[in-house]
């Protein structure tokens, strides 16, 4: 297999077309690439070919941390099973491709690595969450990682059915806030691409990280990001009651899929259904740009109830009945909000690392320690 930079966008974008609107988010898109750039980071776009075929795509990001530079793959790397010009049914042929095409990427990244004085590599994967995957991770030398960089829980809604239906599949009491907040004349939802609006979003951003506890990103980072994805795949939402904005968030649309990225509330009106009627007008932005699937972005951890209430398990199937693990989580609150839109768990494989100098050790007892205080 080769590895080489990709500088053709068409040819990334044409790739990332192939892969399935669940197995992929915009944190492998083109412009997150761009993004990157504007905030002065250091970026490898890299296809593994194999016969001059492209057979996956990996965006690598070099961060630089005071515990210790790292290179990041966020949300992939993206795989085709196998050929994409030929149909591997057996899925022991899928796995060996898998760990073929692995195995050349991280030779490949440890040289990279080396260059960057980088202390190990880290994988934030799209792949499900399997013994198979988590397998394949092991015998390449990766850890799972003590804490994840990216969602590797998100819960997701097909959004390709009429509003009337999603309507009724919604939790009854979100629904309700919906018609009331369509029903409430001072309670308007406006959308915008203007830069000052980023700092709008902030102020309340500023509020939500305080209440919540949690580092926000800088104003720089949202207004790059707002740039990057200007003038067709972002937009700025604001939920406004007489006058005076409650809510805001960044929707992003790529591949198909709308992404709610961002978001921030105030308690202020605490009786007005701004966030509630600001996301929905979100899911129907998203359609009318012709979405079929609207990813809520990260959820704190669950597990699926059947049914029957007899028995409880792991698998996250979406017509089961889906609660949270635990009510003490930072998340608790806002996972419950995106859940009650209606919609379905998908888990990733666990964030994985490949330690590559002993400095990793110091990094990764100082990622345990954050989680722990963190309560995460």
């Amino acid at each position: 297999m080769e590895i080489k930079e990709i500088t053709n966008k068409e040819e990334w974008e044409g790739f990332l077309n192939q892969i399935p609107k669940e197995e992929k988010t915009f944190l492998h898109s083109w412009q997150w690439g761009c993004f990157q750039l504007l905030l002065k980071e250091k970026i490898y776009r890299l296809g593994v070919y194999e016969n001059n075929i492209l057979m996956a795509v990996a965006l690598v990001i070099k961060v630089k941390a005071t515990r210790g530079n790292f290179l990041l793959i966020p949300h992939g790397p993206l795989l085709c099973n196998g050929n994409p010009k030929s149909e591997i049914q057996n899925s022991k042929q899928i796995q060996n491709s898998k760990f073929k095409i692995l195995n050349s990427l991280t030779a490949f990244l440890r040289g990279i690595a080396k260059q960057e004085k980088c202390c190990f590599i880290r994988v934030a994967t799209t792949f499900a969450k399997t013994k198979e995957n988590e397998n394949i991770f092991k015998e390449l030398g990766f850890k799972q990682a003590p804490f994840h960089t990216h969602p590797d829980l998100t819960w997701l809604l097909d959004i390709s059915r009429p509003e009337e239906d999603l309507l009724k599949e919604m939790r009854k009491t979100t629904r309700y806030l919906i018609k009331q907040g369509l029903k409430e004349k001072n309670l308007i939802i406006e959308k915008s691409t203007n830069k000052k609006d980023v700092q709008t979003f902030n102020a309340i951003y500023q509020e939500t990280a305080h209440r919540h506890d949690f580092t926000p990103f800088s104003l720089n980072y949202l207004n790059k990001e707002l740039e990057a994805f200007l003038p067709d795949n972002i937009v700025i939402l604001k939920a406004a009651y007489q006058n005076e904005v409650l809510a805001s968030s960044f929707i992003i649309f790529w591949g198909g899929v709308g992404f709610y990225h961002q978001g921030a509330s105030t308690h202020k009106y605490p009786k007005v259904p701004a966030a509630y009627l600001m996301q929905w007008q979100g899911i129907r932005e998203a359609k009318q740009r012709g979405c079929s699937l609207y990813n809520f972005w990260g959820i704190a951890p669950v597990f699926a109830e059947t049914k029957t209430g007899n028995s409880k398990s792991e698998t996250l199937n979406p017509k089961q009945t889906i609660l949270l693990k635990e009510k003490n989580h930072p998340w608790h609150g806002l996972s419950l909000f995106k859940m009650g839109f209606g919609g379905y768990a998908k888990e990733y494989l666990k964030t994985q690392d490949l330690p590559l100098s002993k400095r990793y050790y110091l990094v990764r007892y100082f990622e345990f320690l954050r989680k722990w205080r963190r309560h995460l």
